[in-house]
This record gives C-alpha cells, sequence and structure tokens, in this order.
C-alpha cells in the first residue's frame, strides 16, 4: 500500500541521487503526495530544507515557549524556515547571519534577537543562556555555542557550512555544565514513509494557509547549473536556489 496513484503530484527530498533529470525512478516510501494550493516550486524548495527545519523544531528538541532557541545561519533557506517554526512554538529566537541585511530578514521572519557570529554567545547569556543551538554552520561557530548553553542545554549540529568542528573530550561536556550534543540527519528523522508525510503534510498545510513563507531565491536552468553552484558557493542566497527543466 502505496497511498499514491498514477499521475499525482509528489515530491521528494531525501533521495540519495539526487534530482538534476528529467525522470527518476525511486520508492514510493520516500515520496510525499503535494496537495492542491502549493505550486511545484514551493514544493521543491521546502521539501528538503523544510523537513531539515521540522525535525530540528520539533523532535531534535521539542521546542515549546519560554526556551531560548540560537538559530544559525537564520536567512539561509534552512535557517529562515527554521526561525519561522521555532516562533510558531512560543520559543524565543536569537538569529544569527553574517551581515546586518541579513539581521534584519531573520527579524521579519519572527527572530526576537539577531547578532553577528562574533557575538551571538553573550548575547545569549544576557539571557540567560540558550536552552538549544541549531549550528549548521560548523568550525567557526561550534566553540562558542557550547558557551552559550544553559545548564544541560543541547548542542545540535546538523551541518558544518565552514568546515568540521574540532574534535572534543566529552568530559568538556560535563565541565560545560552536562551538555548534550547531537549530529542528526534528515534521514534519521524520516525512517518511515508515515513519518516522512507526517511532515511534508505539515509544511503543505502551513504554505497554503500562508503561515510559512518559503523564498524561492533564483531558479537556474538545468543547462546553467555550474553557475547555481557558484551562486550557492558564494554565500549570497536569500532563501532557496532551484534548477529549472
Amino acid at each position: 500500500m502505496t497511498g499514491l496513484s498514477v499521475g499525482q503530484r509528489v515530491g521528494f527530498g531525501t533521495a540519495a541521487g539526487g534530482a538534476y533529470a528529467e525522470g527518476v525512478n525511486l520508492p514510493a516510501s520516500i515520496l510525499a503526495p503535494v496537495p492542491g494550493g502549493v505550486s511545484d516550486e514551493q514544493a521543491a524548495a521546502v521539501l528538503l530544507q523544510g523537513m531539515t527545519a521540522h525535525y530540528l523544531a520539533y523532535s531534535a528538541f521539542s521546542l515549546s515557549a519560554g526556551h531560548l532557541a540560537v538559530v544559525h545561519a537564520a536567512a539561509g533557506g534552512v535557517g529562515g524556515l527554521l526561525v519561522q517554526l521555532a516562533r510558531r512554538t512560543g520559543a524565543r529566537v536569537l538569529a544569527t547571519a553574517g551581515s546586518a541585511w541579513k539581521l534584519e530578514l531573520a527579524r521579519e521572519l519572527g527572530a526576537q534577537l539577531t547578532a553577528s557570529y562574533e557575538d551571538f554567545g553573550g548575547l545569549a547569556r544576557q539571557h540567560g543562556g540558550a536552552d538549544v543551538i541549531y549550528d549548521g554552520v560548523g568550525k567557526t561557530t561550534f566553540a562558542a555555542g557550547l558557551d552559550a548553553l544553559k545548564l544541560r542545554g543541547l548542542m545540535c549540529l546538523y551541518g558544518a557550512a565552514s568546515g568540521a568542528p574540532d574534535p572534543i573530550d566529552p568530559q568538556l561536556l560535563n565541565a560545560k555544565g552536562g551538555l548534550y550534543l547531537t549530529r542528526p540527519s534528515l534521514s534519521h528523522y524520516t525512517q518511515t514513509a508515515e513519518e516522512l508525510r507526517w511532515r511534508a503534510g505539515e509544511l503543505f498545510d502551513l504554505l497554503r494557509s500562508g503561515d510559512l513563507l518559503v523564498r524561492i531565491d533564483r531558479v537556474f536552468p538545468l543547462a546553467k547549473v555550474q553557475d547555481a553552484h557558484r551562486y550557492i558557493e558564494g554565500r549570497n542566497t536569500l532563501g532557496k536556489v532551484l534548477i529549472g527543466m
């Protein structure tokens, strides 16, 4: 039983082989039905990064009112969606980014506090320390993040855009307050078709109601895919970059 029918619109975000093709052969278990009211572009833009933001906010750490969450790279694809989902839980969001105008974008998405990558730790401590830090940056932010967490806080390292953090002695987590450290991936939180479609379905519902903004930065034709990668590597993206067929 797949729950799908021939001709139905579907999307995916966890296929190992990628999507630079006009046709792909995939197992039904990793496909999410795309409902009416959600465009092809929105579905393509939200599934990978949106399901990542969803598991971070609701499963890797269950955010709720009163929590302080640090969201690094908050103007990017995952970061911008994570800010919005985190705010829906009632949590306070401290957003970081690499420029003043990116911090302004994070505020527009709902972040109450903003700081540079150099200053976020001090601001978090001023507010009692972070309950959770969502770090997709890695090497340049990881060590400062351990000092920004409150007692028994969680460092959720889900990416490493600046490179892998230096290895640490587990005793350091004890010395800094009994901290927790996790290094998850989306595949760990979409283990079944039901779990994947639950996450995708909630995202699609928020899109249809207008309660989630998915920013599509640019659409490159497949023939210009090299230009798309150079654009992403330049760290100028403000949302999702798509490849059009």
